[in-house]
Protein backbone atom coordinates (compact mmCIF):
# COMPACT_ATOMS: atom_id res chain seq x y z
CA UNK A 1 0.00 0.00 0.00
CA UNK A 2 1.37 3.43 -0.96
CA UNK A 3 1.78 6.30 1.49
CA UNK A 4 -1.11 8.13 -0.20
CA UNK A 5 -3.38 5.10 0.21
CA UNK A 6 -2.38 4.76 3.86
CA UNK A 7 -3.25 8.43 4.41
CA UNK A 8 -6.66 7.98 2.77
CA UNK A 9 -7.40 4.87 4.85
CA UNK A 10 -6.36 6.67 8.04
CA UNK A 11 -8.66 9.60 7.24
CA UNK A 12 -11.71 7.37 6.98
CA UNK A 13 -10.75 5.50 10.13
CA UNK A 14 -10.34 8.86 11.85
CA UNK A 15 -13.85 9.76 10.65
CA UNK A 16 -15.25 6.69 12.44
CA UNK A 17 -13.51 7.84 15.62
CA UNK A 18 -14.84 11.40 15.28
CA UNK A 19 -18.37 10.13 14.60
CA UNK A 20 -18.14 7.92 17.69
CA UNK A 21 -17.26 10.96 19.79
CA UNK A 22 -20.16 12.97 18.34
CA UNK A 23 -22.47 10.01 19.01
CA UNK A 24 -21.58 10.29 22.71
CA UNK A 25 -22.20 14.06 22.66
CA UNK A 26 -25.72 13.72 21.20
CA UNK A 27 -26.46 10.57 23.19
CA UNK A 28 -25.82 12.40 26.47
CA UNK A 29 -28.60 14.86 25.73
CA UNK A 30 -31.23 12.11 25.29
CA UNK A 31 -30.09 9.01 27.18
CA UNK A 32 -31.10 10.33 30.61
CA UNK A 33 -34.70 11.13 29.58
CA UNK A 34 -36.14 7.68 30.24
CA UNK A 35 -33.98 7.34 33.37
CA UNK A 36 -35.40 10.49 34.98
CA UNK A 37 -38.03 8.70 37.11
CA UNK A 38 -35.37 6.34 38.51
CA UNK A 39 -32.94 9.24 39.10
CA UNK A 40 -35.71 11.16 40.85
CA UNK A 41 -36.36 8.30 43.25
CA UNK A 42 -32.68 7.54 43.81
CA UNK A 43 -31.61 11.11 44.62
CA UNK A 44 -34.97 12.44 45.91
CA UNK A 45 -35.53 15.03 43.18
CA UNK A 46 -38.77 17.02 43.16
CA UNK A 47 -40.77 17.11 39.91
CA UNK A 48 -39.81 20.77 39.47
CA UNK A 49 -36.07 20.10 39.83
CA UNK A 50 -35.84 16.88 37.81
CA UNK A 51 -35.72 18.55 34.35
CA UNK A 52 -32.45 20.22 35.37
CA UNK A 53 -30.68 16.88 34.98
CA UNK A 54 -31.22 17.49 31.24
CA UNK A 55 -31.14 21.29 31.30
CA UNK A 56 -27.73 21.55 33.02
CA UNK A 57 -26.17 19.63 30.12
CA UNK A 58 -27.97 21.61 27.41
CA UNK A 59 -27.15 25.02 28.93
CA UNK A 60 -23.42 24.29 29.27
CA UNK A 61 -23.32 22.71 25.81
CA UNK A 62 -25.08 25.60 24.07
CA UNK A 63 -23.24 28.28 26.04
CA UNK A 64 -19.66 27.12 25.47
CA UNK A 65 -19.79 25.97 21.80
CA UNK A 66 -18.37 29.17 20.32
CA UNK A 67 -15.54 29.20 22.84
CA UNK A 68 -14.89 25.51 22.10
CA UNK A 69 -14.61 26.26 18.38
CA UNK A 70 -12.22 29.15 19.02
CA UNK A 71 -10.05 27.00 21.31
CA UNK A 72 -9.85 24.31 18.61
CA UNK A 73 -8.65 26.82 16.00
CA UNK A 74 -6.02 28.42 18.24
CA UNK A 75 -4.76 25.69 20.57
CA UNK A 76 -4.90 22.81 18.11
CA UNK A 77 -7.95 20.81 17.05
CA UNK A 78 -6.62 17.40 18.09
CA UNK A 79 -5.43 18.66 21.49
CA UNK A 80 -8.75 20.35 22.28
CA UNK A 81 -10.71 17.30 21.06
CA UNK A 82 -8.72 15.10 23.47
CA UNK A 83 -9.27 17.50 26.37
CA UNK A 84 -13.02 17.37 25.66
CA UNK A 85 -13.00 13.56 25.73
CA UNK A 86 -11.19 13.57 29.07
CA UNK A 87 -13.65 16.09 30.55
CA UNK A 88 -16.64 13.97 29.43
CA UNK A 89 -15.08 10.76 30.83
CA UNK A 90 -14.35 12.29 34.25
CA UNK A 91 -17.69 14.12 34.45
CA UNK A 92 -19.61 10.95 33.50
CA UNK A 93 -17.80 8.92 36.15
CA UNK A 94 -18.58 11.53 38.82
CA UNK A 95 -22.20 11.83 37.66
CA UNK A 96 -22.78 8.10 38.17
CA UNK A 97 -21.37 8.32 41.69
CA UNK A 98 -23.40 11.45 42.58
CA UNK A 99 -24.85 11.18 46.09
CA UNK A 100 -27.22 14.16 45.89
CA UNK A 101 -28.97 16.50 43.46
CA UNK A 102 -26.29 19.20 43.46
CA UNK A 103 -23.49 16.77 42.62
CA UNK A 104 -25.42 15.25 39.72
CA UNK A 105 -26.45 18.61 38.21
CA UNK A 106 -22.87 19.93 38.51
CA UNK A 107 -21.50 16.78 36.85
CA UNK A 108 -24.08 17.04 34.06
CA UNK A 109 -23.02 20.66 33.45
CA UNK A 110 -19.40 19.46 33.25
CA UNK A 111 -20.50 16.84 30.69
CA UNK A 112 -22.07 19.66 28.66
CA UNK A 113 -18.82 21.64 28.83
CA UNK A 114 -16.89 18.61 27.57
CA UNK A 115 -19.41 18.17 24.76
CA UNK A 116 -19.05 21.85 23.78
CA UNK A 117 -15.29 21.27 23.48
CA UNK A 118 -15.59 18.00 21.53
CA UNK A 119 -18.27 18.86 18.97
CA UNK A 120 -16.80 21.90 17.15
CA UNK A 121 -13.28 20.43 17.40
CA UNK A 122 -14.41 17.15 15.82
CA UNK A 123 -16.41 18.87 13.08
CA UNK A 124 -13.53 21.22 12.22
CA UNK A 125 -11.13 18.22 12.08
CA UNK A 126 -13.47 16.62 9.52
CA UNK A 127 -13.58 19.79 7.44
CA UNK A 128 -9.77 19.99 7.43
CA UNK A 129 -9.27 16.27 6.74
CA UNK A 130 -11.68 16.29 3.79
CA UNK A 131 -11.59 18.99 1.12
CA UNK A 132 -14.72 20.97 0.31
CA UNK A 133 -16.64 18.89 -2.24
CA UNK A 134 -17.65 15.26 -2.79
CA UNK A 135 -15.39 13.71 -0.13
CA UNK A 136 -16.44 16.17 2.55
CA UNK A 137 -20.09 15.63 1.63
CA UNK A 138 -19.67 11.88 2.17
CA UNK A 139 -17.87 12.48 5.46
CA UNK A 140 -20.53 14.92 6.68
CA UNK A 141 -23.21 12.49 5.52
CA UNK A 142 -21.73 9.92 7.91
CA UNK A 143 -21.43 12.58 10.61
CA UNK A 144 -25.07 13.58 10.17
CA UNK A 145 -26.24 9.97 10.19
CA UNK A 146 -24.52 9.29 13.49
CA UNK A 147 -25.52 12.58 15.14
CA UNK A 148 -29.11 12.36 13.93
CA UNK A 149 -29.64 8.75 15.00
CA UNK A 150 -27.94 9.17 18.39
CA UNK A 151 -30.97 10.99 19.81
CA UNK A 152 -33.21 8.03 19.01
CA UNK A 153 -30.58 5.51 20.10
CA UNK A 154 -30.28 7.32 23.43
CA UNK A 155 -33.92 6.66 24.26
CA UNK A 156 -33.54 2.92 23.56
CA UNK A 157 -30.17 2.52 25.27
CA UNK A 158 -31.35 4.58 28.24
CA UNK A 159 -34.35 2.29 28.73
CA UNK A 160 -32.27 -0.88 28.50
CA UNK A 161 -29.55 0.32 30.89
CA UNK A 162 -31.98 1.81 33.41
CA UNK A 163 -34.14 -1.31 33.66
CA UNK A 164 -31.25 -3.77 33.41
CA UNK A 165 -28.41 -2.22 35.42
CA UNK A 166 -29.64 0.98 37.07
CA UNK A 167 -29.72 4.69 36.20
CA UNK A 168 -26.01 5.16 37.01
CA UNK A 169 -25.09 3.21 33.88
CA UNK A 170 -26.67 5.73 31.52
CA UNK A 171 -23.85 8.00 32.73
CA UNK A 172 -21.05 5.47 33.15
CA UNK A 173 -21.48 4.13 29.59
CA UNK A 174 -19.60 7.22 28.35
CA UNK A 175 -16.45 6.41 30.32
CA UNK A 176 -15.06 3.46 28.33
CA UNK A 177 -16.14 4.95 24.99
CA UNK A 178 -14.43 8.27 25.74
CA UNK A 179 -11.25 6.62 27.02
CA UNK A 180 -10.99 4.32 23.96
CA UNK A 181 -11.44 7.33 21.66
CA UNK A 182 -8.82 9.23 23.69
CA UNK A 183 -6.29 6.40 23.30
CA UNK A 184 -6.85 6.06 19.54
CA UNK A 185 -6.79 9.77 18.65
CA UNK A 186 -2.99 10.43 18.56
CA UNK A 187 -2.39 7.62 16.07
CA UNK A 188 -5.22 8.60 13.71
CA UNK A 189 -5.46 12.39 13.74
CA UNK A 190 -2.66 14.86 13.00
CA UNK A 191 -2.59 18.18 14.83
CA UNK A 192 -3.89 21.26 13.00
CA UNK A 193 -4.59 24.84 14.06
CA UNK A 194 -5.18 28.30 12.70
CA UNK A 195 -2.04 29.99 11.35
CA UNK A 196 -3.46 33.46 11.87
CA UNK A 197 -0.86 36.11 12.73
CA UNK A 198 -2.96 37.48 15.61
CA UNK A 199 -3.60 34.77 18.16
CA UNK A 200 -5.63 35.40 21.30
CA UNK A 201 -8.92 34.24 22.74
CA UNK A 202 -10.72 37.57 22.93
CA UNK A 203 -11.45 36.98 26.62
CA UNK A 204 -14.04 39.78 26.91
CA UNK A 205 -15.92 38.47 23.89
CA UNK A 206 -15.71 34.88 25.11
CA UNK A 207 -17.04 35.73 28.58
CA UNK A 208 -19.89 37.92 27.30
CA UNK A 209 -21.18 35.52 24.63
CA UNK A 210 -20.81 32.42 26.82
CA UNK A 211 -22.66 34.13 29.68
CA UNK A 212 -25.27 35.55 27.27
CA UNK A 213 -26.02 32.22 25.58
CA UNK A 214 -26.03 30.34 28.90
CA UNK A 215 -28.46 32.82 30.48
CA UNK A 216 -30.65 32.70 27.36
CA UNK A 217 -30.75 28.88 27.39
CA UNK A 218 -31.52 28.89 31.14
CA UNK A 219 -34.35 31.38 30.72
CA UNK A 220 -35.90 29.49 27.80
CA UNK A 221 -35.73 26.13 29.55
CA UNK A 222 -37.18 27.50 32.83
CA UNK A 223 -39.90 29.58 31.15
CA UNK A 224 -42.48 26.78 30.99
CA UNK A 225 -42.40 26.30 34.79
CA UNK A 226 -41.72 29.87 35.96
CA UNK A 227 -44.01 31.52 33.39
CA UNK A 228 -43.03 33.64 30.37
CA UNK A 229 -44.30 36.83 32.00
CA UNK A 230 -42.68 36.22 35.38
CA UNK A 231 -40.17 38.74 36.74
CA UNK A 232 -37.50 36.03 36.82
CA UNK A 233 -37.79 35.10 33.12
CA UNK A 234 -38.21 38.68 31.88
CA UNK A 235 -35.11 39.72 33.88
CA UNK A 236 -33.06 36.80 32.58
CA UNK A 237 -34.07 37.47 28.97
CA UNK A 238 -33.18 41.15 29.40
CA UNK A 239 -29.80 40.18 30.90
CA UNK A 240 -29.09 37.83 27.98
CA UNK A 241 -29.91 40.61 25.49
CA UNK A 242 -27.56 42.99 27.32
CA UNK A 243 -24.73 40.42 27.40
CA UNK A 244 -25.13 39.48 23.73
CA UNK A 245 -25.33 43.20 22.85
CA UNK A 246 -22.09 43.77 24.77
CA UNK A 247 -20.54 40.86 22.88
CA UNK A 248 -21.43 42.44 19.53
CA UNK A 249 -19.96 45.78 20.62
CA UNK A 250 -16.76 44.07 21.80
CA UNK A 251 -16.42 42.08 18.57
CA UNK A 252 -16.79 45.14 16.36
CA UNK A 253 -13.81 46.76 18.14
CA UNK A 254 -11.59 43.70 18.58
CA UNK A 255 -8.56 43.16 16.32
CA UNK A 256 -8.96 39.38 16.64
CA UNK A 257 -12.63 38.82 17.50
CA UNK A 258 -14.03 35.51 18.71
CA UNK A 259 -16.61 35.77 15.91
CA UNK A 260 -15.37 37.89 12.97
CA UNK A 261 -18.64 39.26 11.60
CA UNK A 262 -17.18 39.17 8.11
CA UNK A 263 -18.17 35.48 8.11
CA UNK A 264 -21.81 36.64 7.82
CA UNK A 265 -21.07 38.53 4.61
CA UNK A 266 -21.76 35.19 2.98
CA UNK A 267 -25.54 35.07 2.69
CA UNK A 268 -25.37 31.29 2.41
CA UNK A 269 -23.48 30.91 5.71
CA UNK A 270 -25.96 33.26 7.42
CA UNK A 271 -28.87 31.39 5.85
CA UNK A 272 -27.47 28.00 6.87
CA UNK A 273 -27.31 29.14 10.51
CA UNK A 274 -30.83 30.58 10.41
CA UNK A 275 -32.15 27.32 8.94
CA UNK A 276 -30.07 25.35 11.47
CA UNK A 277 -31.77 27.26 14.29
CA UNK A 278 -35.24 26.56 12.84
CA UNK A 279 -34.29 22.91 12.23
CA UNK A 280 -33.31 22.52 15.88
CA UNK A 281 -36.43 24.35 17.07
CA UNK A 282 -38.77 22.08 15.11
CA UNK A 283 -37.08 18.72 15.60
CA UNK A 284 -35.47 18.59 19.06
CA UNK A 285 -38.88 19.00 20.68
CA UNK A 286 -40.35 16.31 18.41
CA UNK A 287 -38.36 13.61 20.22
CA UNK A 288 -39.54 15.01 23.56
CA UNK A 289 -43.24 15.02 22.68
CA UNK A 290 -43.22 11.63 20.93
CA UNK A 291 -41.70 10.06 24.05
CA UNK A 292 -44.32 11.68 26.29
CA UNK A 293 -47.17 10.67 23.97
CA UNK A 294 -46.04 7.04 23.86
CA UNK A 295 -45.56 6.75 27.62
CA UNK A 296 -48.28 9.04 29.03
CA UNK A 297 -51.08 8.41 26.51
CA UNK A 298 -50.37 5.02 24.88
CA UNK A 299 -48.91 3.54 28.10
CA UNK A 300 -45.62 2.29 26.59
CA UNK A 301 -42.80 1.18 28.89
CA UNK A 302 -39.36 2.80 28.56
CA UNK A 303 -38.00 -0.08 26.49
CA UNK A 304 -41.15 -0.25 24.32
CA UNK A 305 -40.86 3.47 23.63
CA UNK A 306 -37.16 3.08 22.81
CA UNK A 307 -37.81 0.21 20.38
CA UNK A 308 -40.44 2.33 18.65
CA UNK A 309 -37.65 4.76 17.70
CA UNK A 310 -35.72 2.13 15.73
CA UNK A 311 -37.41 2.78 12.32
CA UNK A 312 -36.79 6.50 12.82
CA UNK A 313 -33.11 5.96 13.69
CA UNK A 314 -32.48 3.67 10.72
CA UNK A 315 -34.22 6.09 8.34
CA UNK A 316 -32.10 8.99 9.61
CA UNK A 317 -28.92 7.00 8.91
CA UNK A 318 -30.05 6.16 5.36
CA UNK A 319 -31.32 9.68 4.62
CA UNK A 320 -28.16 11.38 5.94
CA UNK A 321 -25.92 9.20 3.76
CA UNK A 322 -28.17 9.75 0.75
CA UNK A 323 -28.31 13.49 1.47
CA UNK A 324 -24.51 13.72 1.44
CA UNK A 325 -24.41 11.98 -1.95
CA UNK A 326 -27.21 14.09 -3.47
CA UNK A 327 -25.56 17.36 -2.44
CA UNK A 328 -22.64 16.46 -4.71
CA UNK A 329 -25.04 16.03 -7.63
CA UNK A 330 -27.63 18.79 -7.23
CA UNK A 331 -26.23 21.13 -4.55
CA UNK A 332 -27.15 21.76 -0.94
CA UNK A 333 -30.05 24.19 -1.48
CA UNK A 334 -32.61 21.78 -3.05
CA UNK A 335 -31.78 18.99 -0.59
CA UNK A 336 -32.05 21.33 2.42
CA UNK A 337 -35.37 22.68 1.11
CA UNK A 338 -36.66 19.14 0.61
CA UNK A 339 -35.53 18.21 4.12
CA UNK A 340 -37.42 21.10 5.74
CA UNK A 341 -40.51 20.22 3.67
CA UNK A 342 -40.37 16.58 4.84
CA UNK A 343 -40.08 17.75 8.46
CA UNK A 344 -43.04 20.14 8.09
CA UNK A 345 -45.26 17.44 6.57
CA UNK A 346 -44.16 14.86 9.17
CA UNK A 347 -44.94 17.19 12.08
CA UNK A 348 -48.26 18.18 10.48
CA UNK A 349 -49.11 14.46 10.35
CA UNK A 350 -48.04 14.08 14.00
CA UNK A 351 -50.53 16.85 14.92
CA UNK A 352 -53.28 14.28 14.26
CA UNK A 353 -52.20 11.85 17.04
CA UNK A 354 -55.14 10.37 18.95
CA UNK A 355 -55.89 8.86 22.34
CA UNK A 356 -56.98 5.58 20.82
CA UNK A 357 -54.15 5.44 18.30
CA UNK A 358 -51.07 3.27 18.18
CA UNK A 359 -47.67 2.80 16.64
CA UNK A 360 -48.83 2.02 13.09
CA UNK A 361 -51.65 4.57 13.06
CA UNK A 362 -49.98 7.57 14.67
CA UNK A 363 -46.19 7.14 14.95
CA UNK A 364 -44.56 5.12 12.16
CA UNK A 365 -45.59 7.13 9.09
CA UNK A 366 -44.89 10.67 10.35
CA UNK A 367 -41.70 9.58 12.11
CA UNK A 368 -40.32 8.22 8.82
CA UNK A 369 -41.08 11.49 7.01
CA UNK A 370 -39.52 13.55 9.80
CA UNK A 371 -36.49 11.22 9.83
CA UNK A 372 -35.89 11.76 6.10
CA UNK A 373 -36.13 15.49 6.72
CA UNK A 374 -33.72 15.36 9.64
CA UNK A 375 -31.20 13.29 7.66
CA UNK A 376 -31.36 15.69 4.70
CA UNK A 377 -31.57 18.88 6.80
CA UNK A 378 -28.87 18.20 9.38
CA UNK A 379 -26.26 17.22 6.80
CA UNK A 380 -26.99 19.92 4.22
CA UNK A 381 -27.25 22.79 6.71
CA UNK A 382 -23.83 21.75 8.07
CA UNK A 383 -22.33 21.49 4.56
CA UNK A 384 -23.71 24.93 3.65
CA UNK A 385 -22.47 26.44 6.93
CA UNK A 386 -18.84 25.36 6.39
CA UNK A 387 -18.74 25.56 2.59
CA UNK A 388 -16.16 28.03 1.31
CA UNK A 389 -14.86 28.85 4.83
CA UNK A 390 -11.09 29.25 5.15
CA UNK A 391 -9.29 26.53 7.09
CA UNK A 392 -8.26 28.91 9.88
CA UNK A 393 -11.94 29.61 10.64
CA UNK A 394 -13.33 26.06 10.40
CA UNK A 395 -13.61 25.81 14.20
CA UNK A 396 -15.57 29.05 14.27
CA UNK A 397 -17.93 27.95 11.49
CA UNK A 398 -18.40 24.55 13.18
CA UNK A 399 -19.11 26.21 16.52
CA UNK A 400 -21.62 28.58 14.92
CA UNK A 401 -23.75 25.91 13.24
CA UNK A 402 -23.69 23.75 16.39
CA UNK A 403 -24.71 26.78 18.46
CA UNK A 404 -27.54 27.63 16.05
CA UNK A 405 -28.94 24.09 16.23
CA UNK A 406 -28.62 23.84 20.04
CA UNK A 407 -30.06 27.28 20.84
CA UNK A 408 -32.80 26.58 18.29
CA UNK A 409 -33.56 23.36 20.14
CA UNK A 410 -33.81 25.20 23.46
CA UNK A 411 -36.08 27.89 21.96
CA UNK A 412 -38.29 25.32 20.24
CA UNK A 413 -38.66 23.16 23.35
CA UNK A 414 -39.48 26.19 25.52
CA UNK A 415 -42.05 27.65 23.12
CA UNK A 416 -43.71 24.37 22.11
CA UNK A 417 -43.79 23.08 25.72
CA UNK A 418 -45.62 26.26 26.70
CA UNK A 419 -48.09 25.75 23.85
CA UNK A 420 -48.66 22.11 24.85
CA UNK A 421 -49.04 22.88 28.57
CA UNK A 422 -51.36 25.82 27.98
CA UNK A 423 -53.61 23.78 25.70
CA UNK A 424 -53.71 20.83 28.13
CA UNK A 425 -54.54 23.13 31.08
CA UNK A 426 -57.32 24.83 29.11
CA UNK A 427 -58.89 21.48 28.19
CA UNK A 428 -58.66 20.21 31.77
CA UNK A 429 -60.14 23.46 33.10
CA UNK A 430 -63.21 22.96 30.93
CA UNK A 431 -64.01 19.84 32.98
CA UNK A 432 -65.27 17.95 29.94
CA UNK A 433 -62.21 15.86 29.10
CA UNK A 434 -60.00 13.17 30.66
CA UNK A 435 -56.25 13.67 31.26
CA UNK A 436 -55.17 11.48 28.27
CA UNK A 437 -57.46 13.52 25.99
CA UNK A 438 -56.14 16.80 27.40
CA UNK A 439 -52.53 15.68 27.03
CA UNK A 440 -53.17 14.58 23.44
CA UNK A 441 -54.72 17.95 22.60
CA UNK A 442 -51.59 19.61 24.00
CA UNK A 443 -49.29 17.39 21.96
CA UNK A 444 -51.32 18.07 18.82
CA UNK A 445 -50.90 21.82 19.33
CA UNK A 446 -47.14 21.44 19.91
CA UNK A 447 -46.65 19.33 16.78
CA UNK A 448 -48.63 21.86 14.73
CA UNK A 449 -46.39 24.64 16.09
CA UNK A 450 -43.33 22.59 15.12
CA UNK A 451 -44.72 22.18 11.59
CA UNK A 452 -45.05 25.97 11.29
CA UNK A 453 -41.42 26.43 12.43
CA UNK A 454 -40.25 23.84 9.86
CA UNK A 455 -42.26 25.61 7.14
CA UNK A 456 -40.45 28.84 8.07
CA UNK A 457 -37.18 26.91 7.64
CA UNK A 458 -38.30 25.85 4.16
CA UNK A 459 -39.00 29.49 3.23
CA UNK A 460 -35.69 30.64 4.77
CA UNK A 461 -33.84 28.05 2.67
CA UNK A 462 -35.38 29.35 -0.54
CA UNK A 463 -34.78 33.02 0.35
CA UNK A 464 -31.42 33.03 2.14
CA UNK A 465 -29.37 30.18 0.62
CA UNK A 466 -27.79 31.36 -2.64
CA UNK A 467 -28.53 29.13 -5.63
CA UNK A 468 -25.23 30.33 -7.10
CA UNK A 469 -23.27 29.02 -4.08
CA UNK A 470 -25.13 25.72 -4.23
CA UNK A 471 -24.31 25.27 -7.93
CA UNK A 472 -20.68 26.31 -7.39
CA UNK A 473 -20.41 23.55 -4.78
CA UNK A 474 -21.55 20.98 -7.37
CA UNK A 475 -19.12 22.30 -10.00
CA UNK A 476 -16.24 22.12 -7.52
CA UNK A 477 -17.16 18.57 -6.50
CA UNK A 478 -17.32 17.48 -10.15
CA UNK A 479 -13.98 19.14 -10.89
CA UNK A 480 -12.41 17.22 -7.99
CA UNK A 481 -13.95 13.96 -9.18
CA UNK A 482 -12.71 14.36 -12.79
CA UNK A 483 -8.96 13.85 -12.06
CA UNK A 484 -9.77 10.87 -9.83
CA UNK A 485 -11.67 9.15 -12.68
CA UNK A 486 -8.90 9.99 -15.13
Amino acid sequence: MTTAQQYLDRRWTALILLCMAQFVVVLDASIVNVALPSIGKGLHFSEADLPWVVNAYVIAFGGFLLLGGRAADLLGRRRVFMVGLLVVAVASLLAGFAANQGQLIAARAAQGLGAAIISPAALSIITTLFKDGAERNKALGAWGAVAGSAGAAGVLLGGILTEGLGWEWVLWVNVPVSLIALALTPGLIAESRSESATRHFDAAGAVSVTAGLSVLAYALLDASSAGWGSTKIVSLLALSVILIGAFIAIELRSQAPLVPFRIFRSRTVTGANVVGLLLGASLFSMFFFISLYMQQVLGYSAIHAGLSYLPLAVTIIIAAGLGGELVTRVGFKPILAAGMAFIAVGLLWFSRVSVGGGFLADILGPSLLAAIGLGFGFVTSTIAAVSGIKEREQGLASGLINTSQQIGGAIGLAVLSTIATTRTDDVMASGTSSLPNALTDGFQAAFLGGAVIAALGFVATLVLIRTRDSRAHVEMANAQAAPAKA
